[in-house]
C-alpha cells in the first residue's frame, strides 16, 4: 500500500519537505480527525461517521449511538423531516424526482447520506415511499416510474441509500438491485429496438447495457457507473449474486478503463470532462466527482491498485495544512437545508477523503 494507517502518503516523491513535512502530515492528520470527531450542532452526523468509519467502532457502541441520536435531533436532518408530508413523500405524491432537490427521491439519498437512523418512523415511511412509488414494472427505480425513465444515477443513489438505511433484504429492494445489476450487463434485457419484448432497454433512459445513457448521447455515462457501482459496492460479499458480481467487474473494468483523475469517459455532447468532476463537495446528488470515483474504487478493493495513483495525488492535492478539504461543490440553496458553506474547510469532504485515505493501507 502507498499509504500508512493514519492515511498519510507514504510515496516519496509526493511531498517535496522530507521527514519534517511528513511529521507534519502525521500530525494534521491528528488534528483532523479530532476535529470530525467533535460534537458539532450544525453537522452532527460527522462524528457518528467518523466513530463508525475512522475509528472502527460498531454500530451499537453507546458513542455511535448517541452521535446518530444527534443527528437525528440537530442539524440538517430535523429540517429535511420537518418538510416531509406524514404520508411519507416531500412537495407532492408520485415518483418524486421532481422537484430537484427538494422532491423525495432527493431527501431519502440525502438523509442517508447525512447519518439518519434508518428505524426512525419517519425515515422507515420515505423509505417505503420510494419502494412503493418510484420503482418501474421491471423492478428498477425510475425518475418517472417506468421502465423508460430508469437512469443508473437515480438508481445508484437510490439503491445506495436504501442499503445505508437498513432495507437490504426487503424484497422490493432486492428487485430494484437485480434489475441494476442486470441493466449494467444486459442480461435478460432486450435491446431498445425490439417493441414488443415483454423486458427490454428504452432509448429515453439506460438504453443499452454498459452503462449506455440517453443524457450522454447513448454513450456510457461515467457518473451514472460511479452511482450504480457505489450501490452495489455497499452490497456484502455474501449477498453478492451472480448477476452483481458479473455488473460489479463490468463497472470497475469501465471506471478504471481511463484514467479518474483525468475523468475523460465518454463525452455524448461535450469535448472535455464536466468540470464537476473535481469539484468535491456534499450532500452527493446525480453530479458525480473523483472522489466519488475513488470512494467506490477503493471499497471494491482497488485501493492498492496503481491505477488510482494519479486520483489519490489530485485527492491530495487539495489538503490543506490543518488536513482539511474545502467545500467546492454545493447545491445549498436549493435544498430544504443548506449544508456548511462553499470555499470553506468541509468537515464532510474531509471524512470522505479521510474514509478513502483509509482504505488505501491496513485499518486504523
Amino acid at each position: 500500500g502507498c499509504y500508512d494507517q493514519r492515511g498519510t502518503s507514504l510515496q516519496k516523491g509526493s511531498f517535496s519537505g522530507g521527514k519534517c513535512q511528513e511529521i507534519t502530515m502525521l500530525r494534521s492528520t491528528d488534528e483532523m480527525v479530532a476535529w470530525l470527531l467533535e460534537p458539532d450542532p450544525a453537522n452532527p452526523g460527522v462524528r457518528y461517521f467518523a466513530l463508525r468509519d475512522l475509528l472502527g467502532q460498531v454500530a451499537d457502541a453507546p458513542e455511535v449511538v448517541a452521535a446518530q441520536a444527534a443527528a437525528m435531533s440537530n442539524g440538517p436532518i430535523p429540517a429535511i423531516l420537518a418538510a416531509q408530508d406524514p404520508a411519507g413523500y416531500w412537495v407532492e405524491p408520485g415518483p418524486g424526482y421532481y422537484p430537484k432537490y427538494t422532491g423525495t427521491v432527493w431527501q431519502v439519498t440525502f438523509l442517508a447520506q447525512l447519518g439518519a437512523d434508518g428505524r426512525d418512523s419517519r425515515v422507515t415511511a420515505a423509505c417505503d415511499y420510494v419502494l412503493d412509488h418510484t420503482r418501474s414494472r421491471y423492478g428498477g427505480f425510475s425518475a418517472g416510474a417506468d421502465p423508460a425513465g430508469q437512469i443508473h444515477c437515480l438508481q445508484g443513489n437510490l439503491v445506495a441509500a436504501l442499503i445505508d438505511l437498513g432495507r437490504l433484504g426487503d424484497p422490493r429492494l432486492d428487485d430494484a438491485l437485480d434489475w441494476l445489476a442486470r441493466s449494467i450487463t444486459g442480461e435478460d434485457i432486450a435491446p431498445a429496438e425490439e417493441k414488443d419484448a415483454p423486458v427490454r432497454f428504452y432509448r429515453s433512459g439506460n438504453s443499452a447495457p454498459g452503462f449506455a445513457c440517453s443524457a450522454n448521447n447513448h454513450l456510457p455515462c461515467a457518473w451514472g457507473a460511479v452511482k450504480a457501482m457505489l450501490a452495489l459496492s455497499k452490497v456484502p460479499e455474501a449477498a453478492r449474486t451472480p448477476a452483481i458480481r458479473a455488473a460489479i467487474a463490468t463497472g470497475s473494468q469501465f471506471l478504471l478503463s481511463r484514467d479518474p483523475a483525468v475523468a475523460d469517459y465518454p463525452m455524448g455532447y461535450a469535448t472535455k470532462p464536466s468540470q464537476s468532476w473535481f469539484r468535491f463537495g456534499y450532500p452527493i446528488a446525480y453530479v458525480t466527482d473523483v472522489l466519488q470515483t475513488l470512494e467506490v474504487l477503493t471499497a471494491l478493493g482497488y485501493g492498492g491498485d496503481a491505477r488510482l495513483r494519479p486520483a489519490l495525488e489530485l485527492l491530495l492535492s487539495k489538503r490543506d495544512k490543518q488536513g482539511r478539504w474545502r467545500m467546492e461543490y454545493t447545491y445549498n440553496g436549493k435544498m430544504w437545508v443548506d449544508v456548511e458553506h462553499r470555499g470553506e474547510p468541509s468537515k464532510w469532504v474531509t471524512l470522505r477523503a479521510a474514509r478513502v485515505l483509509r482504505r488505501c493501507e491496513r485499518p486504523l
